[in-house]
């Protein structure tokens, strides 16, 4: 049998038997339409070979599109009455024993993932996407691409390339691990209850090999930090705490690292962030 997709009165009905309302505070604003959940799984290429991890699967709707293509899915879930719940909305939709775990946890407190999903795919809440995505970037090195549904504020940053407006702290962490892009918009029609914010489709594809240590990693992001705490002020004048004290040993460290002080925080790439760390 294959798997069948849940619908809107399907989706508010599991919630009244589960006494769930969406709330502002988890960020849950669940999808009801089943060409948006097999747009966002088409995005991020999901094929039936794929072990696919979930952030935040809701009442399900996501989670039997990707089980739709014969992935197997390990969803991630904060609020314990939908994590109970979604095996048997599984059952229920004719997923097959054996192709869904669910995790009852805080996705920013989870460490392990069992089979190790290569995959990420989710719908993340608005107030914690961006932590969240650097989390399991960090955490589980062998996620090599994904698509993640975010708020279109959010998407952008992260997809933006250097040298733009929007270009910040998190499009460089991202950065460091891969490549970013925009996969798609979202009406905000397929979600219930409506959000009041537009959303997007965001993808990303893991660079083949790490950019550096661990040690690197943290001293790069410190530097990234202290250059858009302060980003109208030149680098040498918002990189004078971290490089040695003073505008003038901050600009020596960028000098020899081949940037010019007097350059701003949104005109490096995460590759220049990295020389200035590497010193």
């Amino acid at each position: 049998m294959p798997v069948s997709l849940l619908g809107a009165a399907e989706i508010r009905r599991l919630a009244a038997d589960l006494d769930v309302t969406p709330t502002k505070k988890l960020g849950q604003n669940f999808v009801v339409d089943a060409n948006t959940v097999r747009k966002i799984v088409q995005a991020a290429r999901v094929t039936a070979s794929d072990r696919v991890v979930e952030i935040g699967p809701g009442l399900g709707s996501l989670t039997l599109a990707i089980l739709e293509t014969g992935a197997s899915v390990v969803a991630v879930e904060i609020d314990h009455r939908l994590a109970e719940r979604l095996p048997a909305t599984a059952a229920a939709h004719d997923v097959p024993d054996g192709r869904l775990t669910v995790i009852g946890a805080d996705a920013l407190r989870v460490d392990t993932l069992p089979g190790e999903p290569s995959v990420l795919v989710a719908n993340l809440p608005y107030n914690v996407s961006v932590p969240v995505l650097l989390h399991f970037l960090e955490t589980f090195s062998y996620l090599q691409r994904g698509v993640v549904m975010v708020q279109a504020e959010v998407g952008e940053r992260l997809a933006a390339p250097s040298g733009s407006k929007i270009y910040g702290a998190p499009s460089v962490k991202a950065a460091w691990y891969g490549s970013w892009r925009l996969a798609g918009t979202v009406s905000r029609q397929v979600f219930w209850p409506v959000p009041n914010v537009d959303s997007v489709l965001v993808g990303f594809d893991r660079d083949a090999e790490p950019r550096g240590t661990e040690e690197h990693r943290l001293r790069t992001f410190q530097i990234v930090d202290a250059a858009f705490q302060q980003r109208r002020k030149m680098l040498r004048q918002a990189l004078s705490g971290v490089l040695g004290g003073t505008a003038a040993d901050a600009s020596a460290v960028l000098e020899k690292a081949g940037v010019d002080p007097t350059l701003r925080g949104e005109q490096l790439t995460v590759d220049d962030y990295a020389r200035i760390a590497a010193l």
